[in-house]
């Protein structure tokens, strides 16, 4: 396996929701912390609803820094995709993906990306790394529970 394809890592699950409900849970920030399972999100202000390219919405992180999150990626309902730095700073490089595919009887598949091929920080290789299929797939899991209780308020 060549050091680009380490550097993407995915995990995709059907979940019993349509597109539009999921989206909603991973486009409004507000959101996030209930469904990571990277556990590394504590809050979002509640009215930064994502709803195109440039959009910039603010996180809190559990360790208490901020990040500021900038929309790459913006189809509504079917993809997103974002890229984090420290306020300030420039941009290092990584990228969170969310792609939905609707299916047949109100399902969807829903893969979720984390890309650090352009990261240019080394100081941020080890959390990058760290960053498994595995942690995309509990972030996946508790998305689908969320969604499939009806839970996108």
């Amino acid at each position: 396996m060549s050091d680009a394809q380490t550097r993407v890592v995915s995990a995709s699950r059907e979940i019993a929701a349509p597109a539009e409900r999921i989206f909603e849970l991973i486009a409004d920030p507000a959101q996030q912390p209930r469904w990571d399972g990277n556990d590394n999100l504590r809050h979002a202000e509640a009215g930064q609803r994502v709803r195109a390219v440039g959009a910039v919405f603010t996180m809190t992180l559990r360790r208490g820094g901020i990040r500021e999150n900038t929309i790459v990626e913006f189809d509504e309902g079917r993809r997103i995709a974002w890229r984090p730095n420290v306020p300030g700073r420039p941009q290092p490089g990584h990228l969170w993906r969310w792609e939905l595919e609707p299916i047949a009887g109100a399902r969807t598949q829903v893969t979720h990306t984390y890309d650090w091929t352009e990261l240019t920080d080394r100081s941020r290789y080890p959390a990058a790394r760290a960053t498994t299929a595995e942690r995309l797939a509990a972030s996946l899991e508790r998305l689908a529970g969320l969604a499939e209780n009806n839970e996108a308020s």
